[in-house]
């Protein structure tokens, strides 16, 4: 008999893998605010998840451009993070972040429907907005990589 929750609301079995364009220009990285329920007003990388036959620099190429119409050129895998969505010890999903760092092309930010809103950040302002855990780290590993 077929369940009538929805995927959703249902904790996943396995964790997904999901993306996050890293992209810098000059002394800035891009950002988009999310208006998603429960994280909305914090800041974090473009990025989603991989669909099926999909390389890691595909997706990360593809998010970036769905999300915010610039388009880059992944070019390394930074790190993988896990996010629990949901707390620790009941997550409701389990993600494998994989932050991949892309050149900068072209375009300028503009938010898509799953952003509340997009733009290139100076590094000095990070410390004083509200970011999603690990987006510092990230940012400053990009940073390293990058000189």
């Amino acid at each position: 008999m077929a369940s009538s929750t929805p995927e959703s609301a249902v904790p996943a079995a396995r964790p997904r893998v999901a993306v996050a364009a890293v992209v810098m220009r000059g002394t800035q990285v891009l950002l988009v605010g999310s208006c998603r329920s429960g994280v909305e007003g914090y800041w974090g990388f473009p990025g989603g998840k991989l669909e099926f036959g999909e390389t890691l620099f595909q997706a990360a190429e593809r998010e970036l451009l769905e999300e915010t119409g610039v388009e880059a050129v992944a070019r390394e895998v930074l790190t993988a993070v896990d996010v629990l969505v949901g707390g620790a010890v009941r997550p409701r999903a389990h993600f494998v972040l994989i932050a991949t760092l892309c050149d900068y092309l072209s375009g300028e930010p503009v938010a898509a429907d799953d952003a509340e809103s997009a733009g290139w950040f100076p590094f000095e302002r990070l410390d004083s907005l509200p970011l999603h855990p690990d987006v510092s780290a990230i940012v400053e590993l990009a940073r390293q990589r990058s000189s």
